[in-house]
């Protein structure tokens, strides 16, 4: 047994351990209750992004994304790729890329379309039509056609607002009398779209401008070999400095029946050796009727009012009014019939006549000579007229080569090259409509301010927009 004294001792040590223990304990409960609960994880967020968002068929844009709080990432049609970067595609239609990415705290989405133009719409849809839609020519003179032509795809059919409802692919001529902008609306089962095509109208002159017009004939050489032609500096300065004709084209071979289309709107006759006369309608008749007057000067013709045949280097083919039934039966008009020498002294007289037709002989046209020769003839000859203050005041000039190389056969004469001269005309100008010798027929009575034309001259473009 212990004593009493010991006892006590060890009773007192119990009861001190006891609180100190209970007291551990609450403070240790209290800790326990007071703890948060577990932090939850965040979503993945994404930036994902397509530049540039709108290509061409064939072409390539570049997917750009990042992905924060993902473990895992992936694009449709792409496939795994990492938390961030960017990729280079080629889409073939409009798509919508998708990019997922997964971590612990859930899944993420976000998409961005590519367009593609001239694709279809994004898989799964009816493709969307495309078309090409043009005119031509793209320039015509008032009262000249022009045809519109389409192709396209994916479509059922097409509307021109103005001209009427076609099949999905094909052409309609138009005759506008203004310039006219056409659209075509294309119909398919992907949707419509809308193309449009321009043509400009070249109105006519409504009024007598000129006081005296002059038509100078050249022979038998290609646009080619005469625009630019470093053996024609003269020339070529005239079409430069004035207007040029960069379409215009004969309208048969050999010559004759381009003169004959020059003066009477019909080419009459293909045979160069034509020995008979010409009695239809024609620029002296109408001429005559409208109070104007007229002269040929050719040159080397042997007399005043020579109705012969060739005395070279004349050629009476290249005279089409020594046909004319209206001069060569008339005792005053083939008076008008004169050698080319009389020009200069009606020049300096001032008592040239309102119409002037002037023809080289064979070796000054370019026809038998040099191009440089009939520059140099161009030079010596009409560069006074155009100097001239009966020319300055209200003058019209065109020189214009009869027809092309025989090979050329386009629209008939071929390729030729026409420059229109006037102190009127727009300066530097370059026509790109399709014209040919019943323009300038036209065109030199229209000056004068006549409303009657002899054949096809009466349809003909009219050429205003030089002036």
């Amino acid at each position: 047994m212990f004593p009493p004294r010991i006892l006590a001792l060890l009773f007192l040590f119990a009861i001190l351990v006891a609180a100190v223990g209970c007291g551990g304990g609450g403070t240790s409960v209290g800790a326990q209750n007071s703890a948060q609960p577990a932090t939850q994880q965040k979503a993945p967020s994404i930036t994902f992004a397509a530049q540039p968002a709108t290509v061409s068929s064939g072409t390539s844009t570049v997917l750009s994304w990042n992905a924060s709080n993902a473990t895992s990432v992936s694009i449709s049609g792409v496939g795994a790729v990492a938390a961030s970067g960017s990729q280079s595609v080629t889409p073939t239609s409009t798509t919508n890329y998708t990019l997922t990415a997964t971590g612990p705290g859930g899944t993420s989405k976000s998409s961005t379309v590519v367009t593609v133009n001239g694709s279809g719409t994004t898989s799964g849809q009816n493709a969307a039509p495309t078309v090409t839609f043009s005119v031509q020519p793209g320039n015509v003179a008032a009262g000249a056609s022009a045809v519109l032509s389409w192709t396209t795809s994916n479509a059922s059919s097409v509307s021109i607002a103005g001209v009427g409802v076609f099949a999905a692919n094909g052409s309609t001529s138009v005759t506008p009398t203004a310039s006219t902008t056409y659209t075509a609306t294309v119909q398919g089962a992907g949707g419509s779209v809308e193309a449009s095509a321009s043509v400009t109208v070249a109105l006519a002159a409504t009024t007598a401008e000129f006081g005296h017009v002059f038509l100078v004939m050249e022979e038998n050489h290609s646009y080619s070999s005469v625009i630019g032609s470093s053996s024609l500096p003269y020339l070529n300065s005239l079409a430069k400095g004035y207007g040029l004709a960069t379409e215009y084209f004969g309208n048969t071979h050999p010559s004759i029946g381009n003169y004959f289309e020059l003066t009477t709107g019909q080419i009459i006759t293909n045979n160069d050796a034509f020995s008979g006369t010409v009695s239809v309608d024609n620029v002296v008749r109408h001429l005559i009727s409208a109070g104007k007057t007229w002269k040929s000067y050719a040159e080397n013709l042997p007399s005043v009012g020579y109705k012969g045949g060739d005395v070279y280097p004349y050629a009476k083919h290249h005279n089409p009014f020594a046909y004319l039934t209206d001069v060569v039966n008339s005792t005053n008009q083939v008076r008008n019939l004169v050698p080319f020498t009389e020009f200069a002294s009606d020049l300096a007289n001032h008592v040239l006549p309102q119409y002037s037709y002037i023809v080289p002989n064979m070796l000054d046209d370019a026809h038998d000579g040099t191009l440089s020769q009939a520059d140099n003839w161009l030079k010596s000859h009409i560069a006074p007229l155009i100097a001239s203050s009966t020319f300055q005041q209200n003058g019209l000039l065109v020189i214009v080569f009869d027809e092309s190389l025989d090979s050329d056969t386009q629209h008939g004469g071929g390729h030729v090259a026409a420059v229109v001269v006037s102190p009127m005309a727009k300066r530097g100008y370059r026509s790109t409509t399709l014209y040919q010798h019943q323009s300038v027929c036209r065109l030199l009575l229209q000056g004068l301010g006549l409303s009657s034309f002899p054949g096809s001259c009466g349809g003909a473009g009219q050429m205003a927009e030089f002036f």
